[in-house]
């Protein structure tokens, strides 16, 4: 399991989960991927924006994008994606936890985001997890 940075000191009482690659892992054996996604409500973006500058991260804006990205100290970057889809504060309200404790979306909201990016590592991604996913799930 990679050791990502707990975000949890940063953002504290605003809702988010990891989403992409990383979430995964919660769902299938963990595959490799070079950042960690997060999702959190638009309102908050700017929030979290201030919180990872006074973390220590250096931030940037991704021009047409819905999205910004944190850089650690230590290179490892966060995509921070700032998002309004109708089902977001239950999903954030009520996040699955993966090996390492970290929020992650539930398994049917990770699909939805998966369906959405719509890349062959994407539609891999939920073979995978709804492979092995149980008939409740």
């Amino acid at each position: 399991m990679n050791p990502w940075p707990d975000l949890r000191p940063v953002l504290d009482d605003i809702p988010w989960a990891i989403a992409g690659g990383v979430a995964t892992r919660a769902y299938m054996p963990e595959r490799m991927t070079q950042d960690l996604d997060i999702l959190l409500h638009r309102k908050n973006c700017q929030e979290a924006w201030t919180r990872f500058l006074q973390a220590g991260y250096a931030v940037a804006e991704v021009l047409d994008a819905p999205y910004f990205v944190a850089r650690s100290s230590e290179g490892v970057e966060i995509d921070v994606i700032c998002a309004a889809f109708p089902w977001l504060e239950e999903a954030l309200g009520f996040p699955n936890v993966d090996p390492a404790g970290y929020p992650v979306l539930d398994l049917p909201y990770l699909i939805l985001m998966k369906l959405m990016a719509n890349r062959g590592v994407d539609i891999g991604d939920m073979t995978r997890m709804l492979g092995l996913a149980s008939e409740e799930d």
